[in-house]
């Protein structure tokens, strides 16, 4: 296409930036006591996948110095370590569905702030299920907690601090927390088909975060969805996730070959019907960011991702059939 996108690579946005981008050379991320906003992708390997350069789904909003955690997948605590962020202090985890790559490490968050001495709330919200996820944990930890109260003379029970909200799948946008320096909004997108939807009651969101300098919204795992269109409209700052289907279809096969040992052997094409079917593509995440409107679109849930080499511009091609803005390829620690 003639038209050119103001499509900003890792490299190029490291030029660009005071800010060193990689795993490697990041140094922790320093927060004002401002209300600042910032966005820092802690995961962004497309699940349930992870490697050594992309950690399961995770992104962080810091208002100034406070955190709003999104979505818990494996590699989350070791990813605010690096990132510089106390997982002491995180308060707030919003889960868009639950799915393994997005919930794996919300019982390792939970149970270490217990046992590491919070006593503060910590709230999980997120669609139904989410209550059941939080009463699990608590049975997980069980008998850690019986221990400590023998050997360490603890008092307060985990039930005391962990907590849960479930939020309801809605059509229109529903405002599903607020404090003093956030409002969350949601809508349920298509993450899930409607074969699929009638015959279980888990549902999967989108949130759209509006602070004082910036609206930021995240798809989690959709398809194209309406209903993420009208959330996002006009954000700051659209985190969308997206799949390449060629290359992904190239490693899909390349770990699938139909031998007795394939790791995929189970439900092979069942698995590539769910990929395809269930997951954003570059043009439905460029389609979706050009209706919204968006100044900045970011992309996240990354498939192949790290699990094959493709270039950025791989993805943006899919992209530029529909968004002429400007586009950055999410990768870990990035910091927005």
């Amino acid at each position: 296409m003639s038209n050119k996108i103001n499509a900003v690579n890792r490299r190029t946005f490291i030029k660009s930036s005071a800010v060193a981008l990689s795993a490697a050379s990041m140094a922790p991320a320093v927060f004002s006591q401002s209300n600042d906003t910032k966005v820092i992708l802690l995961g962004t390997q497309g699940g349930p996948n992870f490697n050594l350069q992309r950690g399961e789904t995770s992104s962080l909003l810091m208002v100034g110095d406070r955190p709003y955690l999104v979505d818990c997948g494996y590699g989350t605590m070791r990813a605010l370590k690096e990132a510089g962020v106390n997982f002491l202090q995180v308060p707030n985890i919003f889960l868009t569905h639950l799915h393994d790559d997005h919930v794996a490490d919300v019982p390792s968050l939970l149970s270490h702030q217990w046992t590491q001495g919070r006593i503060d709330p910590t709230t999980v919200y997120g669609p139904y299920g989410t209550d059941a996820l939080v009463e699990a944990v608590l049975q997980l930890s069980q008998a850690n907690t019986d221990i400590r109260f023998i050997d360490e003379q603890r008092t307060l029970q985990p039930s005391s601090v962990f907590r849960s909200e479930v939020i309801p799948a809605t059509q229109s946008i529903r405002k599903s927390f607020e404090d003093d320096r956030v409002v969350v909004s949601t809508i349920e997108n298509t993450h899930f088909p409607d074969w699929a939807k009638e015959q279980m009651p888990h549902r999967a969101l989108s949130y759209r975060f509006e602070t004082e300098d910036r609206n930021v919204v995240f798809s989690g795992d959709t398809t194209y969805s309406e209903n993420l269109v009208e959330l996002a409209k006009g954000a700051d700052v659209f985190v969308c996730e997206t799949i390449d289907l060629k290359t992904t279809r190239e490693w899909f096969d390349s770990m699938t070959g139909g031998g007795d040992d394939d790791l995929y052997n189970d439900g092979r094409e069942g698995i590539w019907q769910h990929i395809i079917e269930t997951h954003a593509s570059t043009q439905d995440a460029g389609r979706m960011a050009a209706e919204a409107g968006v100044k900045k679109l970011v992309l996240n849930h990354v498939l192949p991702g790290a699990l094959m080499a493709v270039p950025d511009e791989a993805y943006f091609e899919g992209i530029r059939e529909h968004y002429q803005g400007e586009v950055i390829m999410g990768t870990d620690q990035l910091v927005i």
